[in-house]
């Protein structure tokens, strides 16, 4: 356990900080604890959309905008739509869009994303899910239909800090809900034919999907 903590503190140092306005906003929003991607996951998601180069990008859970916003400054030609629930954090996130530039590429829709997945049209190459971790299954059934051939989607928090290791009974009351459903999410992505699906320690675990339509 050692040996990988120093091996992670090694790959993290070879991480890229955000220039300019965008590297405020997310030390703004650590400093908040308001949650971002990680700086190891930040840096797995622009290798990926580097690779898939998606022209449209789906993120469920906007926060302040971070990652969307990192994601327009990967792909300067992609369009991103992102969902949020809450007004406040939906309210600072358009304005750090318009803060830096890229209303007509980032667009913010209000409310639950549940609701909202069921009303959108068009495909979209690339999903990222990171929002309510108990409705991850949920929101992966809602974004299927709207996805390409081949698309990718990138579920983050997969790990849950580690507790996903612990069975049912040692975990928290509180938190045994987002547990199993998590458990059943994973259990999902690896066993569904038509999925192929990476389970990385990367920041606080994610899942990297290829969907296969055919």
């Amino acid at each position: 356990m050692q040996d990988f903590e120093r091996i992670r503190s090694l790959i993290m140092s070879y991480g890229k900080d955000e220039p300019g306005d965008l590297g405020e906003i997310y030390r703004d929003a650590v400093a908040r604890e308001i949650p971002v991607i990680r700086p190891d996951m930040k840096e797995l998601l622009r290798l990926l959309l580097l690779m898939k180069k998606p022209k449209r990008i789906l993120e469920i859970g906007t926060a302040v905008g971070f990652s969307a916003l990192f994601m327009a400054s990967c792909l300067p030609e992609a369009r991103i739509t992102t969902l949020e629930l809450d007004e406040a954090r939906a309210d600072e996130a358009e304005e750090n869009i318009r803060r830096l530039g890229a209303m007509d590429r980032v667009q913010v829709l209000r409310g639950d994303a549940a609701k909202l997945l069921t009303e959108l049209q068009g495909l979209y190459d690339f999903v990222l899910i990171d929002a309510a971790k108990a409705q991850y299954g949920e929101y992966f059934s809602l974004a299927l239909p709207l996805v390409s051939e081949e698309a990718l989607i990138v579920s983050d928090n997969v790990l849950q800090d580690g507790s996903i290791l612990e069975s049912h009974f040692l975990v928290e009351k509180r938190d045994r809900t987002i547990h199993d459903r998590m458990r059943e999410y994973l259990e999902r992505l690896t066993n569904t034919p038509s999925l192929m699906t990476d389970i990385l320690p990367v920041g606080d675990g994610v899942a990297v999907t290829i969907v296969n339509k055919k």
